[in-house]
């Protein structure tokens, strides 16, 4: 396990305060960094500027839903946003030529009608993609995940077994995937004989976290890369459990999504196949350890086509 740039445990009570409020970003490398002044830094010279659509380009800015989830985002003390999300929009802005604006909602529904209603031009999750998603939104796949559940290390002997979850309190937010994982994971226990588990949703993953933390779940159900890096930020305090293909797994498609027929969902596609061409894709999930939940190439609405 390595130790990420944007530990996850030290950031909780931060991220709590913050979550409801901040509304700016970070970046790494030369590529322009997300921001929270709309209209600033926009490029007419990027290689995919002219696709965009007129609106995007009369904005000057791309604005996000955005919510706590490390290490995709984490909400630091002055209120920048680290993590997988800025590093990956600074890449994309690079090619569109104009800056990405985090705006921090909560609740996974919040953020989907928020960008039907006009608020957010995107949401980059991390969110499956299904056929019934595909059919509001435009979805650009550029990542997978296996779900996994999150225990305090000092219930190890305990928790850290399959069975263990049957019957246990899991957190999860509210919507997610890790709730239509659950049921699936809940057929095997019923399989083996055993009680299945019992979803407790919530806001946003901290909430989870804390959850846990709290008592008052024995287990938060996260995407694996949240799971590496906070196990990997504090590998005392917190163990894992992966999903496996004899319990449902199977593997979720992660995407951005976009409101349909928006204009933004093709030179997004282009934005998304340039950074996978130039390496900048590779760069990030090696930087933050995600290699495994790559994808060869990025693709557009792959559960309908449309």
């Amino acid at each position: 396990m390595r130790t990420f740039r944007a530990p996850v445990a030290a950031s909780f009570a931060a991220a709590a305060v913050l979550a409801l409020t901040a509304c700016s970003g970070g970046g790494s490398g030369d590529a322009p960094a997300a921001t929270d002044e709309p209209g600033t830094g926009a490029s007419a010279d990027a290689p995919l500027y002219d696709q965009l659509p007129s609106s995007i380009r009369d904005a000057g800015v791309i604005t996000v839903a955005a919510d706590t989830h490390p290490p995709y985002r984490t909400i630091e003390e002055g209120g920048e946003i680290t993590g997988i999300d800025p590093d990956l929009q600074a890449a994309l802005s690079e090619q569109l030529g104009v800056p990405f604006q985090m705006q921090t909602s909560s609740g996974l529904d919040a953020m989907l009608t928020g960008m039907l209603s006009g608020r957010f031009d995107a949401f980059n999750g991390p969110v499956r993609t299904t056929p019934e998603r595909e059919a509001e939104f435009d979805a650009v796949v550029w990542m997978t995940t296996r779900t996994s559940y999150v225990f305090l290390a000092e219930r190890a002997d305990e928790l850290d077994d399959p069975e263990a979850l049957c019957g246990a309190r899991v957190a999860g937010v509210t919507g997610s995937v890790t709730e239509s994982q659950l049921e699936r994971y809940n057929e095997w226990c019923e399989g083996e004989g055993l009680d299945p588990a019992e979803f407790v949703g919530l806001e946003d993953t901290n909430s989870t976290f804390l959850a846990v933390n709290s008592d008052r779940a024995d287990y938060a159900g996260t995407t694996q890369s949240a799971a590496i890096d906070l196990q990997a930020s504090d590998p005392d305090q917190y163990g894992y459990l992966i999903q496996t293909d004899e319990q449902g797994a199977g593997v979720d498609q992660l995407a951005m999504f976009m409101p349909k027929d928006s204009g933004l969902a093709e030179p997004m596609l282009a934005a998304f196949q340039a950074i996978f061409d130039n390496g900048e894709y590779d760069r990030i999930m090696s930087e933050w350890g995600i290699e495994d939940a790559a994808v060869e190439e990025p693709s557009l609405n792959p559960m309908t086509g449309q």
